[in-house]
């Protein structure tokens, strides 16, 4: 047995030791020495988790990555029939309106990456400064989720409806957006210099409000997380349509078969809206759709194929889902 001396010494140096490692680790917590401590970014395996259901393309990061076909398709359809597709599939908080926007006439599409923000706090401020100095990022960290930024995205950023002083870009992080989008972005909060972003061009932006003064008393707090614009929720590689009267954010995982269901919604109300010009539909102005008429309606697509966005063979699927619905069930 040692004396007591040495095992006062024992003591002491495993003391020193256990000292030395939490130093170490708060270290690391603190200055984001370690990037498997990253706070800011979310990490692949996060965002594989929020859309563990898409089994498409995806970014390096995770991102799912919906087709630029899709995206185009996307800009012809109504918010309307969009939001009816989500809302029948459990999704009641796509949608947020009351918008400006430098052209709110043109409508936009891309995949949502997203960014969060929140009131300044000096301790989180310098917390992220040191990750991102760890992680070699430069200027302020409005610009951040720029640099994150692909061709067909669009920025979406929760301001949280800050707009004097909450103006997360002016014309320098603008033509920023543009170049690495060539969409737009869509601020839950304000813009400055709004006049010069217009004559930016390929590029379109909604926001709550515009303001003169610069970007103060705000922090980044995340990329590519799960964030709220107004009343909806939206996860990055969402499917982000804004048109005049507003903007729907659509889950990847739905996003073909939610556009496909628009289009038909579409074709539809077209040949209703001829039937009703012509007279032909008696008192059943917005629909009155029987077997016979789902005929009809049929020759008229096979007289018009150019007005099919979607294949053939999706709109004849539909088609018969249409004709033959699945017998509902009702509650006692």
């Amino acid at each position: 047995m040692g004396s007591p001396v040495e095992h006062g010494a024992q003591r002491s140096g495993k003391n020193r030791m256990r000292k030395a490692i939490l130093a170490a680790l708060a270290a690391c917590f603190t200055f984001g020495a370690l990037p498997s401590f990253a706070q800011v970014k979310m990490t692949k395996e996060q965002m594989m988790f929020y859309t563990s259901g898409w089994k498409g393309d995806r970014f390096p990061d995770g991102r799912p990555k919906v087709s630029d076909d899709l995206l185009k398709r996307a800009l012809d359809v109504s918010i309307e029939d969009v939001w009816d597709y989500l809302r029948e599939h459990g999704y009641r908080n796509q949608f947020e309106g009351n918008w400006q926007a430098l052209h709110i006439e043109k409508p936009f599409a891309g995949r949502a990456l997203t960014a969060q923000y929140m009131p300044s706090r000096p301790d989180m401020a310098k917390a992220i400064a040191a990750e991102g100095k760890a992680e070699g990022r430069v200027s302020g960290t409005n610009s951040w989720p720029i640099n994150e930024l692909q061709i067909g995205d669009v920025y979406v950023a929760d301001g949280f409806g800050k707009i004097i002083e909450g103006t997360l870009i002016g014309s320098n992080l603008g033509n920023g957006i543009a170049a690495h989008t060539h969409t737009g972005f869509v601020f839950y909060g304000g813009i400055r210099d709004q006049e010069e972003n217009r004559e930016i061009p390929n590029f379109n932006g909604f926001y709550k409000g515009y303001d003169p003064s610069a970007w103060a008393q705000m922090e980044l707090t995340a990329i590519n997380a799960p964030i709220r614009i107004g009343r909806a929720v939206v996860l990055p590689g969402d499917l982000v349509l804004a048109k005049t009267d507003g903007v729907v954010f659509i889950p990847a995982v739905l996003a073909e078969d939610a556009i496909s269901s628009a289009e038909f919604t579409n074709l539809t109300d077209a040949f209703n809206f001829e039937l009703n010009q012509q007279g032909k539909n008696g008192a059943e102005f917005e629909g009155g759709w029987t077997p016979a008429k789902y005929a009809a309606f049929r020759k008229w697509i096979d007289a018009h194929p150019e007005k099919l966005k979607m294949s053939r063979a999706e709109f004849d699927a539909l088609l018969e889902k249409a004709t033959h619905p699945q017998a509902r069930h009702h509650e006692p």
